[in-house]
């Protein structure tokens, strides 16, 4: 009806949606900042508390999850409650905060500069650029190896960096994607399985897990639908979702990396050495295994799934049902 205001609950979904979608673009006009990025702030706080707090136990390291998850948590509550009264404002820190917390641009760009140090064949420069992106040895890769260790990291991350703080933005606003960044970089630090970490990171492992459950599987089933965009076949891109998908260790990497190789149509996993181990990971994919042509291919179908992605959520905020 004319003249009657919009309900309490429409105004925050049609603010998110336009700061989502605002911080998107910022995101693709400017990518992450060289210097001063919020979410290494909070890595260095974070750091800090680790070295206060740390024992080799499980309930510490939830207790350390606990502080450093809720704290951005209540922090971006506190900011949305005192920008309740002013819709512009709130929107503006939502598009901030995403362009805080998402990383595809910066993703895209750090795997387009090792396709182009292989393709140029410089692959001294591409096993220097490697780290940036995954943390396996590069020292003795192949110039092959480093391709499908690229392809695997943009596989991986476009649901870490992208799908999932979106999703997580569109279902909590300013505490879910300040959240979410939150849990992601705290498995990243401490989540991954060492003798200082096993029982300290568990918390924040499994946290982050859970976090990522849903938005694996939207990533997965978008790279299948966008197969043709990459020269590839949704039927057989869905075929190797479901067959591989819950082969790797990880409970969500999978599913994006499964995807990712049926849509490309090649073959990911294998052997890889970190510092100190070796794990031999389960073939995922029919295809050949994977060449330097095929990372401007997967970073491609990133940008096209995390594009899909952003508006699939902003649509469903912008359809949300008004309350009376």
């Amino acid at each position: 009806m004319a003249g009657v205001p919009p309900s309490a609950s429409t105004v925050p979904a049609a603010g998110v949606a336009a700061g989502l979608s605002l911080g998107l673009a910022l995101d693709a006009a400017i990518g992450d900042p060289r210097r001063g990025h919020p979410v290494a702030a909070f890595g260095v706080a974070a750091g800090r508390l680790e070295q206060w707090v740390w024992r080799d136990s499980r309930v510490a390291g939830a207790s350390y999850t606990a502080v450093c998850v809720g704290a951005p948590v209540l922090a971006g509550r506190w900011l949305s409650r005192a920008a309740s009264r002013r819709p512009l404002l709130r929107t503006a820190m939502v598009a901030a905060a995403t362009c805080s917390v998402i990383g595809g641009t910066s993703l895209g760009r750090e795997a387009s500069g090792i396709s182009d140090a292989l393709s140029s064949g410089d692959l001294a420069l591409a096993r220097r650029r490697l780290p940036a992106l995954v943390g396996r040895d590069p020292s003795s890769l192949s110039a092959d190896e480093v391709a499908r260790a690229v392809v695997e990291s943009v596989a991986e991350n476009t649901s870490d960096a992208v799908v999932a703080p979106l999703l997580w933005g569109s279902v909590a606003g300013l505490p879910g994607l300040l959240g979410y960044r939150a849990v992601n970089t705290l498995d990243a630090m401490v989540g991954h399985r060492s003798a200082r970490y096993e029982r300290f990171g568990w918390a924040s492992a499994r946290l982050d897990d859970a976090a990522n459950w849903v938005p694996a599987r939207l990533t997965g089933w978008l790279a299948v639908a966008l197969a043709p965009a990459v020269g590839g076949s949704r039927t057989a891109a869905a075929a190797v979702l479901r067959r591989d998908g819950a082969a790797h260790p990880s409970p969500n990497s999978g599913r994006c990396e499964a995807a990712f190789a049926g849509a490309l149509g090649v073959t990911l996993g294998g052997r890889n050495h970190y510092a100190g181990r070796v794990e031999d990971r389960p073939l995922l994919g029919d295809g050949p295994a994977v060449g330097v042509e095929d990372v401007e291919r997967a970073v491609r179908l990133s940008v096209l799934v995390s594009r899909t992605a952003g508006a699939v959520l902003v649509a469903l905020l912008l359809l949300r049902p008004r309350r009376p």
